[in-house]
């Protein structure tokens, strides 16, 4: 039996900090910037997230491959996460319309897990001790050559990685005898970001993260979008110049997630890496405008300066993160712009935030 079988594993944290416990049985090493997702359930959604690439999630969820895989159900073509940490790892699953096991899904992407950690203490320390690099071993490297190979890890502050999960080359979603036309620029795109366009009459053409906005504006589309995606924004000078264009232009403009951010920073707002992130199914957000709250998807580890927003007289903050009273949402006074630094695609859910689509395609007709 697999569980009286299976390879002890360590997680150890850059600190020096290690937590014990069992690989899935994919042998080997896996570093990235440990993270923790508080929702209980969506766990295939989360790891083919591409905003999630190059971290080690912790999921608090104590079942973890309970109902299987579904291929359908995906947020890109593979896996991004770089290694998971889970407490119970179900090798069984029962689910009719699944269409394999975790287990199975993990080992065709060569995907490293360690599980039977005490996910509860883990948590609860990166609460207290803010996000960090981690390495994950399943193959019994010793703590010493870990240690070494883990300080060489670059760290997520000034880590640009939309690169690595962008599109090579642009590529077309939806019916083409659509109403409206999408130029999105591609920083690391969610699947159901596009499902939500397209069943909203939008044709899009997804461009790669490092397009100009003259390749952009060269699909002649009714509005632009900037999409999530992992790391720093500051790096991505490229698609900040893409988003000032746009604006320069007075063109239809909305960001989601990283894209968020870098409209932020297109109009000298700076971003800064937080203690530990946003990231689960159940945040509550507020909705200035209306004076309605949310419960929101979110996944992020950077966010938008408050106090430069507030000072912005372009900028109206639109909506506030009701657990830190952190920049959820913003828009131009003066401009056909607007974006929020959660996920309202929100694939599993919940779906509070599906009307901000509504919301962007009524600017297309302004």
């Amino acid at each position: 039996m697999k569980y009286t079988t299976r390879q002890s594993a360590i997680l150890l944290l850059s600190d020096g900090t290690i937590f014990h416990g069992k690989s899935i049985g994919i042998s080997g090493t896996t570093f990235g910037e440990v993270c923790f997702n508080t929702g209980m359930t969506g766990y295939q959604e989360i790891f083919t997230d591409p905003s999630y690439f190059g971290q080690l999630m912790v999921a608090t969820n104590a079942h973890i491959g309970n109902y299987g895989v579904n291929d359908s159900e995906v947020e890109s073509e593979s896996i991004k996460i770089s290694g998971l940490v889970c407490k119970n790892f179900s090798f069984n699953y029962s689910r009719e319309d699944a269409s394999g096991s975790l287990e199975d899904y993990f080992t065709k992407q060569n995907l490293i897990c360690i599980s039977d950690v005490d996910t509860r203490a883990l948590v609860s320390y990166i609460r207290d001790n803010g996000a960090m690099n981690a390495v994950i071993c399943t193959d019994g490297t010793s703590v010493a050559d870990l240690k070494t190979a883990l300080a060489n890890v670059p760290d997520m502050k000034g880590l640009e990685l939309a690169s690595k999960v962008s599109t090579k080359e642009p590529y077309f979603y939806g019916e083409e005898n659509a109403t409206y036309k999408i130029s999105a620029l591609d920083l690391g795109i969610k699947t159901n970001i596009l499902r939500n366009l397209a069943k909203r009459d939008c044709y899009i053409k997804v461009f790669p993260y490092d397009s100009t906005y003259q390749d952009l504006a060269s699909f002649n589309p009714d509005g632009y979008f900037l999409s999530n995606g992992p790391g720093d924004p500051e790096p991505l000078s490229g698609a900040i110049q893409v988003a000032k264009e746009i604006l320069e232009n007075n063109k239809p403009l909305f960001g989601i997630c990283l894209g968020h951010q870098v409209i932020g920073l297109a109009n000298g707002i700076s971003t800064y890496k937080m203690f530990n992130g946003h990231r689960g199914i159940n945040h509550p957000v507020k909705n200035i405008i209306t004076g309605k709250g949310e419960i929101t998807s979110q996944n992020h580890g950077f966010a938008v300066n408050k106090e430069e927003l507030e000072a912005n007289d372009d900028f109206e903050i639109t909506h506030l993160h009701l657990n830190d009273g952190t920049v959820a949402g913003m828009r131009m006074k003066n401009k056909n712009c607007f974006s929020v630094q959660y996920h309202p695609e929100a694939s599993p859910g919940p779906h509070d935030s599906s009307y901000l689509f509504d919301e962007f395609i009524k600017n297309l007709k302004r």
